[in-house]
């Protein structure tokens, strides 16, 4: 089998176990393009401020951030700050951090959604080696506290309808926070607030003003200073605050360079990004500084998911980037047009669907693979995106397979599944363009970062397997991360030898892709004595038409799952409607009748995949509002908190388990 993987290339044996140490596979890097461990260096490229100043040298006048004008109350045209309006603001913002006393290694927060005063802080931060500490709400207020105290934040720039969150952090927040910034206005109650407290707040166009007309002397950076904190919203305890330096940025914006012009798909300056993933997390911020790299545009949203669309429409970017929880959406939207748009027009797009599916899975490009049906057909959905789209970038936790082969049939652009950790400065690995084959795995290593998996013979993963190797998927190279901020003690259980250990569990395809199919550590023990690694079991059952999400629970003094269900809500109306049963959709979901069919629905996806008898879901309860970050049961990248699950359903598991003895 391994002989086979065409697009890796082998830089290290296998290891058997010792010392107490696992075995591991053969260390692999890409084999296309570059060969280095790391990109070769360009003169004047050491740190993420030369990614921007060197653009603004060479493409002074192109559009750079865009925002939708907003004319009583109506949204219209984007307009645009050139890269030389936005340079001549960061030098300003940069001069009065610089006079608030913030200097090089001094920290310095942003809290807000994407906007151009967002990237305009950053750059200032970036121009003056001050670290940049992104803070998201996402993470309830104790988070925002917390990462202000943690990282000893000297100063923050917070969007308006914000300053209210940061105030609930007084007094805690002050011992080391000194001056507060507005992207817009200040009103007066928060003014005298924060000056009771001792501190500065000023709004933007104040602020502008504060540095002064002098030139400040911008300080030499190096390559392995660092650039960024990024906390993670981890799914147990603290935010964790990882450490990224200049280097592991300029690294991954070279791999994604070379990966993109492998895949014939070069970036040009007339590229355009719609921006509303969040910045505060790795998988934007890399992808924006591949845009400014490259002198291309950023539009950002209004911030609002329900006017996404139409901002897109506005915008026509041309490179899409989402989570799949938004590819979900889409696909749900396209699914009822077509389910409910009548005879003709259904089986005008099964008839097409098949046809392009078909050609494509035989190995042709998706623009060759069936040309008029795209005139016919497909256009109409690649208009929803604007109509210019070429690349759908999915990141951040799996997308289901029967949602990428859809996208990458009906879009009319390549459909990229990626995958990395804010450790390993996002993207890791990426699927190719054009390659069926991939679909449901995340592609193969990107340039300059070198890849093993590790066994885990508890779970019976051997990374040594001639048939398929898995393990623990292990990275090396420039693009980790320099640690975790103050816990050592944590930098010490992931990072040995220079290999970090993501806790995903992967397997090595014939042709050398990654397919992610388990977490370390999401497994347990029944009653009975057999393990269930519950992550991979979420994968199988969340493929059963009419389940939006799906948690399974179990535990050693239990010999069955069962599972919370978030029931797709038209799909279950449908059935309803069919069955006799009436009522609104919450109290569809209490029916016995309806968890009896949901319950049906999983056993038969459960049988198609051949899973063990104690890994099929017994009891069920429908939830009919989706797991949330209100009630803390996911992590703003939509990660189930299973600890927090537990104890929200607790008494619900309690009565499903009593009702089955």
């Amino acid at each position: 089998m391994v002989g086979s993987m065409k697009h890796l290339m082998q830089v290290e044996e296998g290891k058997e176990a010792a010392g107490g140490a696992p075995s591991a596979g053969p260390t692999y890097r890409c084999a296309a393009g570059g060969k280095g461990a790391s990109p070769p260096a360009v003169p004047g490229l050491d740190c993420c401020w030369d990614i921007f100043r060197l653009s603004v040298e060479k493409c002074p006048d192109n559009k750079m951030l865009g925002r939708r004008e907003i004319l009583d109350g109506k949204a219209g045209k984007y307009t645009w700050l050139t890269y030389k309006e936005v340079y001549d603001s960061v030098l300003k913002v940069g001069a009065a951090i610089r006079s608030c006393g913030v200097g090089k290694g001094g920290r310095c927060g942003i809290y807000g959604a994407n906007s151009p005063e967002w990237v305009v802080s950053m750059q200032a931060c970036n121009a003056h080696g001050i670290y940049c500490v992104p803070l998201y709400d996402t993470l309830g207020a104790g988070a925002v506290d917390f990462i202000l105290c943690h990282a000893e934040v000297q100063i923050v720039f917070v969007e308006e309808k914000k300053i209210g969150e940061v105030l609930k952090t007084f007094p805690n927040a002050t011992k080391v926070l000194k001056t507060i910034v507005s992207f817009g206005k200040v009103n007066p109650e928060h003014k005298e607030k924060v000056e009771q407290n001792g501190l500065s707040i000023y709004s933007w166009e104040e602020f502008l003003q504060l540095g002064g007309e002098e030139k400040i002397e911008l300080p030499q950076k190096e390559k392995d200073d660092i650039c960024t904190i990024m906390y993670t919203s981890g799914t147990t305890g603290d935010p964790k605050g990882v450490l990224i330096s200049n280097r592991s940025i300029i690294t991954i914006v070279s791999a994604v360079n070379e990966f993109l012009s492998n895949s014939n798909e070069q970036l040009r300056e007339d590229d355009v990004y719609i921006s509303y993933l969040p910045l505060a997390h790795i998988f934007d911020r890399v992808i924006e500084e591949v845009f400014i790299h490259h002198g291309a545009s950023i539009g950002f949203w209004r911030g609002d998911v329900k006017l996404l669309v139409e901002d897109i429409g506005e915008l026509k970017p041309t490179i899409f980037c989402a989570v799949p929880r938004v590819l979900d959406r889409i696909y749900g939207g396209m699914q009822d047009k077509i389910t409910t748009g009548g005879f003709l027009k259904k089986t005008l797009f099964n008839v097409a669907y098949k046809y392009k599916q078909g050609n494509m899975m035989k190995g042709s490009k998706h623009e060759d693979a069936a040309a008029i049906f795209d005139k016919l057909v497909f256009t109409k959905v690649k208009q929803r995106l604007g109509g210019r789209v070429r690349l759908i970038l999915s990141g951040a936790a799996p997308l289901s397979r029967h949602v990428e082969e859809y996208l990458r049939v009906v879009t009319c652009s390549n459909v990229l599944q990626g995958y990395g950790l804010t450790e390993t400065c996002a993207g890791s690995f990426v699927s190719l363009p054009n390659n069926m084959s991939m679909l449901g795995t995340v592609g193969p290593p990107v340039p300059y970062v070198e890849v093993r998996l590790e066994s885990v013979p508890e779970m019976g993963y051997d990374a040594l397997s001639s048939q398929s190797p898995r393990g623990e998927i292990c990275i090396r190279g420039d693009t980790l991360f320099s640690g975790y901020y103050k816990r050592e003690d944590l930098t010490k259980e992931v990072l040995v030898d220079g290999w970090f250990h993501t806790g995903d569990i992967g397997e090595w395809q014939p042709d050398g892709s990654m397919k992610i199919i388990d977490r370390k550590k999401n497994i347990f023990k029944l009653s009975q004595g057999e393990y269930v690694a519950v992550e991979n079991l979420e994968n199988i059952f969340g493929q059963t038409p009419g389940v939006d999400s799906i948690w399974v629970y179990g535990n050693s003094f239990e010999s069955s799952l069962i599972a919370v269900v978030n029931p797709n809500k038209q799909a279950l109306e449908r059935w309803a409607e069919s069955n006799g049963v009436t009522g609104d959709f919450a109290s569809i979901c209490e029916d016995p009748k309806a968890k009896e069919f949901i319950l049906g629905e999983l056993t038969k996806i459960g049988k198609e995949k051949k899973l063990k008898g104690f890994e099929f879901i017994k009891a069920v309860h429908l939830d009919p509002v989706p797991f949330d970050m209100e009630r803390d049961l996911i992590t703003p990248t939509y990660k189930k908190k299973r600890p927090q699950l537990l104890k929200y359903y607790q008494s619900i598991i309690d009565g499903m388990y009593k009702s089955m003895k």
